[in-house]
């Protein structure tokens, strides 16, 4: 079970592009994020989620590969922890971090190997990483449609994965895995359906919401992978 996100205002739920509202209530799961937990954000686009997890009194880092991403950040939140990297490499010592996040980071990443592997690595014993990522038969056809095109979209997402090659990916890398139930029918990814599929997407969530299907069905998957 999930919890309601808390404090979803100070957040800025409805500034911010992508699954936010859905993340939040991942992280919101009882016992998800222990009290002044060391905690990396890979990804961390203009900041708000850094900003959010500092504010509850978790220790925090994220690292951004786009500088203007980060400068929008400071001019939104001030001097937050973020360091600008390119590639995998995690600029971090070894077992640095209770908890590491990547929220729609994953499918972006060619060499995800080597990301698991850095992740891993600045993982604490017991540490985990949890992440969001989407659906790699769902996501497949909605990018279609978005871009128009079979093949445009590839290069952008290419490391998406379906739940049987995600879940044996990370085992691979020795993490635990646990998918959780996290609904993701949310405002944003309603507007978002209705932008692109117009009303025959609208018609298609009414009679199949994603939220009702098994895990390995989702369009989005969110996981815990524990550090072995």
């Amino acid at each position: 079970m999930t919890a309601d996100p808390p404090a979803a205002e100070n957040f800025e739920l409805r500034n911010e592009f992508g699954n936010a509202e859905a993340n939040l209530r991942f992280l919101s799961t009882p016992g998800m994020l222990p009290r002044g937990a060391r905690i990396l954000e890979i990804g961390t686009g203009r900041g708000a989620l850094l900003r959010y997890l500092q504010q509850q009194g978790h220790a925090v880092q994220g690292t951004e590969v786009n500088a203007d991403q980060i400068e929008e950040s400071r001019r939104l939140y001030g001097a937050l922890p973020i360091t600008q990297v390119q590639g995998v490499s995690l600029p971090f010592p070894d077992g640095a971090f209770d908890i590491v996040l990547s929220f729609d980071v994953f499918e972006h990443i060619k060499d995800s190997d080597g990301h698991l592997e850095e992740v891993r690595r600045v993982l604490a014993p017991g540490g985990r990483y949890l992440l969001q990522t989407p659906n790699k038969w769902s996501n497949s056809v909605f990018e279609t449609l978005r871009w128009r095109s079979f093949t445009a979209w590839r290069a952008d997402h290419c490391a998406l994965h379906s739940y049987g090659q995600l879940q044996r990916r990370l085992r691979r890398h020795g993490f635990e895995v646990t998918f959780h139930d996290v609904p993701v029918v949310t405002d944003f990814f309603r507007r978002k359906v209705t932008h692109y599929m117009g009303t025959p997407g609208r018609l298609l969530l009414a009679v199949a919401n994603p939220d009702r299907l098994p895990l390995r069905f989702r369009t989005n998957f969110y996981a815990e992978a524990r550090r072995s």
